[in-house]
């Protein structure tokens, strides 16, 4: 696959880090993958459209990449959000870059809806509704989509 506007490339090697998760095991279902970074599902139950777009190597910051990197990086993030966008009709999509939990640069593109039992506070903040009937309707809304979402973001990162 190759990144977003560039030629077919191959995956290279990746500079992995003992213990560090993202280094040593996919993240979940990859969906994309460059030299440089790789796009996943990370399947989690509470935010099923949710994709995290990963560098390949390790490195903590944006800015431990050089300016082209960058680039290269925020081109991706902005590529599955335009696919997100197209195959799942969110009111809105968060992006974020937090790595607290694990310092490997990686972006979550969330999908939003108004009626989502969170919104508009940031999807990890306690939900007032955990398992309620809002929170399954949006589940469900996702599930019905995943495909169409796959199937948007893999055809963005092809030749």
């Amino acid at each position: 696959m190759s990144e977003p506007s560039q030629g077919a490339v191959q995956p290279g090697p990746i500079k992995a880090v003992s213990a560090c998760p993202l280094c040593e095991g996919s993240g979940g279902r990859i969906l994309a993958q460059t030299p440089h970074l790789r796009v996943i599902w990370p399947d989690e139950p509470g935010h099923p459209g949710l994709l995290r777009v990963i560098w390949r190597g390790h490195v903590a910051e944006m800015s431990d990449l050089d300016p082209a990197d960058r680039l290269r990086l925020m081109d991706a993030v902005w590529t599955v959000e335009s696919a997100m966008r197209a195959a799942l009709a969110p009111d809105k999509i968060n992006l974020a870059s937090l790595g607290n939990m694990v310092p490997h640069l990686h972006w979550h593109v969330i999908p939003r809806w108004r009626d989502d039992p969170q919104f508009p506070a940031s999807i990890w903040t306690d939900r007032p509704d955990r398992d309620g009937a809002r929170s399954e309707a949006i589940r469900q809304r996702v599930r019905d989509r995943l495909d169409a979402l796959f199937a948007a973001v893999t055809g963005a990162f092809k030749s």
